[in-house]
């Protein structure tokens, strides 16, 4: 039997030590190579519901992200690095938006997330928000009554959308009595509570206003529209104000329809009715009700701004019949003005950027200019739209100039003196009078 020489056993090690190395240096350069391709890439975190009762408002939104980081990367990204998103499905379930924001955060590494629809999927990532310290862009209107340093609200506040559409209407309506008819949950409740103090303020009666809350995904309208129609049936101008969200919009409307309840007789105005929703259905029966937003996809701009954001998106959705919203037109605003707050600090780490955010400018579709105020809110133009038999909205009314948005109520005794401010006073609910913070942003 052969037994191997001293020559053959070295000449053994050798090959394998080459092989050894030559192993461990494919592995060095590929991990280096995925360095560098992590390295070369921004991650931004995309946290919208694509399943459940409100897919058919968040979809969009999610769509709308996707093809903001496709526009900015024909640019050339941000600081020569691509923008890369990570999509994830809530589900409309509000526990798994904070579990899939954990993730999104911890085991993505994303520098930013655009995402949430209802207050109550925004209140339940919030802490996860806060201890891991990231940063979120919520872009659809809410209740108010909040300021967080890790949150960058770019819908409306109460202030920008809830009180001017109640405003209209009692003036221009002459409306007396008000129905108050929400989703169950935080934001109709909050914003029909301000909207309650407002109304009685202005010396509405109690017996004049009805209150009405139904759940998510409510689908059997009958009844309440039928009170709706009694309530209205009391020799008073009777308009309803909506918080109605999601996909239970679509049967509310066509029981409207179906009830015969005409925006000349009851006007309805929504604060969460948009193109999105309108065009699943057929409108001519709601010609004339209202929404109050801070963008219409009607809308003409002098520099043809809108008129090509519109043309940009159908493209890329290559659907010609594809609408535009308010919500996309917030999430355009917020993701400009992150991109902007990146590129003055070079960086994405989120202090730096949320210390930059604060004052930085960014247009809106609608010809203006929308600032980030040091509230974490942004100014914003306010609208209101009667539907037209195509789904499309005529604007009937508009503020003359930027609304800038409150985080806290003047309508509220435990708010009214209450301010957010992260630039001047690093405190998101400032007592004026006291000069103290209370020490969290809601």
């Amino acid at each position: 039997m052969r037994t191997k020489s001293t020559h053959d056993i070295a000449a053994s090690f050798s090959r394998r030590g080459v092989l050894a190395a030559t192993a461990g240096l494919m592995l060095g350069l590929a991990s280096i190579s995925g360095a560098k391709a992590a390295d070369d890439t921004i991650k931004v975190g995309v946290l919208h519901s694509l399943s459940g009762t409100m897919a058919i408002s968040e979809t969009t939104l999610k769509d709308t992200i996707l093809f903001l980081i496709d526009e900015q990367n024909k640019k050339g990204g941000v600081l020569g690095k691509k923008l890369e998103a990570v999509v994830v499905d809530p589900a409309s379930n509000w526990p798994l938006f904070a579990e899939k924001a954990r993730e999104l955060i911890t085991k993505d590494k994303v520098s930013v997330v655009f995402g949430c629809w209802t207050s109550v999927s925004r209140k339940s990532v919030l802490p996860v928000f806060k201890e891991l310290n990231n940063i979120l862009f919520y872009p659809v209107q809410y209740e108010g009554e909040e300021s967080e340093r890790n949150v960058f609200y770019t819908g409306a506040a109460p202030n920008q959308q809830a009180i001017p559409a109640v405003d209209y209407l009692m003036k221009d309506e002459k409306v007396k009595r008000w129905v108050l008819a929400g989703t169950d949950y935080v934001y109709p409740r909050t914003t029909n509570k301000i909207l309650e103090a407002y109304l009685k303020s202005k010396g509405v009666a109690q017996e004049d206003i009805m209150i009405n809350y139904t759940p998510f995904g409510h689908s059997d309208w009958q009844t309440i529209v039928a009170d709706i129609k009694k309530f209205g049936s009391a020799g008073k101008k009777t308009a309803v104000v909506s918080t109605i969200n999601g996909d239970a919009n679509v049967p509310f409307y066509k029981e409207l329809g179906n009830q015969g309840i005409k925006a000349k007789d009851i006007p309805v105005v929504a604060f969460s009715v948009g193109e999105e929703e309108l065009a699943g259905i057929d409108t001519k029966p709601l010609v004339g009700h209202l929404a109050a937003w801070n963008y219409f996809e009607s809308i003409k701009t002098k520099d043809g701004s809108n008129e090509k954001f519109i043309k940009d998106w159908q493209a890329y959705t290559k659907n010609p019949k594809r609408v535009t919203n308010d919500p996309m037109e917030a999430h355009v605003i917020g993701f400009n003005m992150w991109v902007k707050a990146v590129e003055k600090v070079k960086s994405t780490d989120p202090d730096k950027v949320i210390d930059a955010l604060p004052g930085i400018e960014a247009p809106n579709l609608t010809g203006g200019v929308s600032k980030m105020l040091p509230n974490h809110h942004i100014t914003k133009p306010v609208f209101i739209g009667e539907i037209k038999g195509n789904g499309q909205f005529d604007v009937v009314w508009k503020t003359p100039g930027l609304v800038a948005g409150d985080a806290w109520s003047k309508e509220l005794d435990g708010s009214k003196d209450l301010i957010g401010d992260w630039v001047g006073k690093k405190c998101g609910n400032f007592n004026t009078k006291t000069n103290k913070c209370l020490g969290s942003g809601s």
